[in-house]
């Protein structure tokens, strides 16, 4: 089964050994995140390609020869507040994703931003020996080495069971983030669910995630930034929102981390400047 990852527009990219074989038609034509980063003015399938290829190349992203300690991508990413909220005691631990392994369990914060900090979106997966191992030796927990399936609830439930309360998780469905408040209630655990790769959910999808996580990444969604009602807001490109009490507590935290000078005021939420939004939203 060849490695599927969603990027740049949520452009559909094919891997397989390494190589990327196969890419499909971005859904937006600009990023303000990516136009900053990397000076990619237009987003093209050609453009896509060479990203993912960068990529493999500099870290090692769908190989045996993945770097799982990176530095921070940008500053209020999903990975970088778990990352805080870990070091801070905030968390016990967190269920994510990284590609070649699955799900994974980890209370490492330098683990979890290595695995996060340069993610896409991941579709699906297959077993890389290499990664596996690596996040093993970091105290990470693979779900299921042999498959390497991604199942953010099931990694819950395993992290419950090894005795963990608070528990950030990271959801790209709707649905999921609903499955998961419903299971927080029924294990009593305390959860901080985090949407992440949000461009081109329907309208629906976006209330559904906004009714039910902590924190959600907007990416490129016209509906998160319809729907949303935040206690916090960080950036107004590509805004991170926090919707709960306990998603601006951890958001807030990870601002203590952040080097450069920051504005803290009080405004009526969200701020969208039209010039600063990714274009073509879905």
């Amino acid at each position: 089964m060849p490695h599927i990852i969603e990027l740049l527009g949520k452009t559909r990219v094919v891997v397989e050994d390494g190589k990327v074989i196969e890419v499909g038609e971005p859904e937006i034509d600009w990023c303000p995140l990516f136009a900053k980063i990397r000076g990619i003015q237009k987003i093209t399938p050609e453009e896509v390609r060479k990203n993912m290829e960068f990529r493999i190349a500099d870290f090692g992203m769908f190989t045996d020869k993945r770097r799982l300690e990176l530095e921070d991508f940008v500053g209020f990413g999903a990975s970088e507040v778990m990352m805080t909220g870990l070091i801070r005691g905030l968390l016990d631990t967190t269920v994510t994703a990284c590609e070649g392994a699955g799900t994974v369990i980890s209370n490492n914060p330098i683990l979890v931003q290595g695995m996060g900090g340069r993610m896409s979106g991941l579709v699906e997966t297959e077993p890389i020996d290499g990664i596996i191992n690596g996040i093993s030796e970091r105290g990470g927990i693979v779900l299921d080495p042999s498959t390497a399936k991604m199942d953010p609830v099931a990694g819950v439930k395993k992290a419950a069971e090894l005795g963990y309360k608070k528990i950030a998780v990271t959801v790209a469905f709707a649905e999921t983030a609903k499955e998961l408040r419903e299971l927080e209630s029924e294990l009593e655990l305390d959860l901080i669910i985090i949407g992440v790769h949000t461009t081109g959910f329907n309208e629906e999808e976006a209330r559904v995630l906004v009714e039910n996580a902590d924190i959600t990444t907007s990416c490129a969604s016209k509906y998160v930034r319809d729907i949303v009602k935040p206690l916090a807001q960080v950036g107004t490109a590509v805004p991170l929102f926090a919707l709960t009490q306990k998603g601006k507590e951890l958001v807030v935290e990870r601002a203590k981390d952040i080097k450069s000078p920051l504005l803290i005021n009080t405004m009526p939420l969200p701020v969208l400047p039209e010039n600063k939004q990714p274009r073509e939203l879905k």
